[in-house]
């Protein structure tokens, strides 16, 4: 099983319909999309200043941006399904279906997750991967990235993931990768056996 992070700023760029034709065609079961926030999530994050809303609300609005970005997705490429426990990620897997997961459900069963803007998609996908037990971690973003190899602390730094990420990615044993938008190709090269030449660590 993989866990493939598609990020909010894909949405409106050609390369997300090339993502989510190949995670439909190609997953085999394997797949498990997490969707990002994007500006669903911004505008949770933008009018907590003046709406007043303490951070446990906006950590549950968070959460429903990313199952409305999930939703999205599922529109663009209806050969997607949804799933919101692990149950029903093992049915859809079993029905060789690549998954969008709706996070909310599982993520407030859990309140070791902490309620802050400090854990964002990237590190509930981890959270995830480490919950089923994936095989690999692939974050794709909207940059590009060369092949290199870098520290977490280095990537949280640099502002390629959230600060809480390193803390969730320690609990993992997979490869974990950070691919760039127009990674679709090497990715798909990946799926068949090959190797995922982007920045990991």
């Amino acid at each position: 099983m993989w866990v493939v992070k598609l990020g909010g700023s894909l949405l409106g760029t050609p390369e997300l319909k090339i993502w989510l034709d190949l995670l439909a065609k190609q997953s085999d079961g394997r797949i498990v999309i997490v969707p990002g926030g994007g500006v669903f999530a911004d505008a949770v994050r933008d009018a907590q200043p003046t709406g007043g809303y303490g951070d446990t609300a906006a950590h549950h609005m968070a959460l429903l941006a990313m199952e409305q970005y999930g939703l999205a997705l599922q529109s663009l490429q209806p050969a997607l399904v949804t799933a919101s426990s692990e149950l029903e990620i093992a049915e859809r897997s079993w029905q060789h279906r690549a998954i969008v997961w709706l996070p909310s459900r599982m993520v407030l069963a859990d309140d070791t997750i902490p309620a802050s803007w400090d854990v964002t998609s990237d590190s509930l996908a981890a959270w995830l991967a480490h919950k089923i037990g994936a095989n690999r971690l692939v974050l794709v973003k909207h940059g590009e990235f060369a092949e290199t190899t870098f520290g977490v602390g280095q990537l949280a730094r640099e502002g390629m993931v959230d600060a809480a990420f390193a803390e969730f990615a320690a609990r993992l044993t997979c490869p974990i990768h950070i691919v760039g938008k127009s990674g679709h190709a090497e990715f798909a090269t990946a799926l068949a056996g090959g190797p995922i030449p982007t920045l990991a660590f």
